[in-house]
């Protein structure tokens, strides 16, 4: 029996600059370099003893001519090309100092990540691009504390400020009450092009035509493929679940709680270390939830999160 060859995996820094209107930074790949013509992210080689974000500030200055300001660890995912395997670590760069330019002569394009107008991509992009469509703050509804008024004022202030993302968790409501709730959250978001996701309920998610579904974590544990014609996260407590999702190759997962909550005041938390080191070198976007407050965001982005997740504070004025 042959045995079978390992490819060496190249490791690379790749950067997402994203400008306050959300569109990335791509370069296309110039004549000579393999898969000429291909659209990707600013990036290259980690050399011998350089740390990632070294070897990004490295390729930024040596491909754009800029350094970045904020470069925030974000996804870290596995490839294999036919000619090699790579492992790619993903930094979100929202500043960055100086206007890039091709300082190697490869043409330059912001683009929207949902609406590109350029191909093709390199393969190993497709799920950064998903990603890159959900946004940073992800609002839980809380209609069962806040009454229908209440709540729907507040949902549509929200929406108006830039909320574009949010769940609907109301496990409170009988099933035709939850399906009225949820048809006005989305016929509310739609005109902002805000996703709307349904806990649990995977019919109710087809149904209505929402953008996707979020898995409990029993959920999650019983799935062993996850459904295709939607999007989909699901809550992460331990190591098994982030696992699990990741095998399952789930589009985002909410790992919590990190702070005490007003509902469980004496759980154990983890704490933004244990955060960040649960979610290293992870491949999913992954949401921090528990005891957060709109301003704790950066803390995340700088512990390796996508973004935040609140139920309470998201609607306070």
């Amino acid at each position: 029996m042959t045995a079978s060859i390992q490819k060496k995996v190249t490791e690379a820094a790749v950067a997402v600059l994203q400008r306050e209107d959300g569109k990335v930074l791509l370069g296309l790949r110039p004549e000579g370099k393999p898969w000429a013509g291909w659209w990707e992210f600013p990036g290259g080689k980690i050399e011998t003893g350089e740390s990632p974000l070294h070897a990004l500030q490295r390729e930024l200055h040596e491909e754009l001519g800029v350094q970045a300001i904020e470069a925030y660890p974000w996804l870290t995912r596995c490839f294999d090309y036919p000619e090699k395997s790579v492992k790619l670590h993903f930094f979100m760069v929202r500043r960055w100092q100086d206007a890039p330019f091709g300082k190697e002569g490869q043409q330059l394009s912001w683009q929207a990540p949902a609406h590109l107008t350029v191909s093709p991509m390199l393969p190993a992009n497709t799920p950064v691009l998903t990603a890159l469509t959900l946004a940073p703050v992800y609002a839980i509804t809380h209609q069962a504390q806040m009454g229908n008024a209440v709540f729907f004022r507040q949902l549509k202030k929200a929406l108006a400020s830039g909320l574009r993302l949010i769940q609907v968790r109301e496990k409170q409501l009988a099933p035709d009450e939850l399906k009225k709730f949820a048809e006005r959250v989305i016929a509310l978001a739609q005109p902002y092009a805000a996703k709307v996701f349904i806990n649990s309920n995977i019919a109710l998610a087809r149904e209505l035509k929402a953008d996707g579904v979020h898995l409990t974590a029993q959920q999650l544990m019983a799935l062993q493929s996850r459904p295709e014609d939607l999007l989909c996260g699901a809550s992460c407590h331990n190591r098994a679940e982030l696992d699990h999702a990741q095998k399952l190759a789930l589009d985002y997962v909410m790992l919590a709680p990190v702070l005490p909550t007003l509902s469980h005041p004496d759980a154990t938390t983890l704490g933004w270390e244990n955060f960040a080191q649960w979610i290293e070198d992870y491949p999913l976007p992954v949401y921090a939830l528990g005891g957060l407050q709109v301003q704790d965001l950066i803390t995340a982005w700088e512990n390796g999160a996508h973004g935040i997740a609140m139920q309470r504070a998201i609607w306070q004025d």
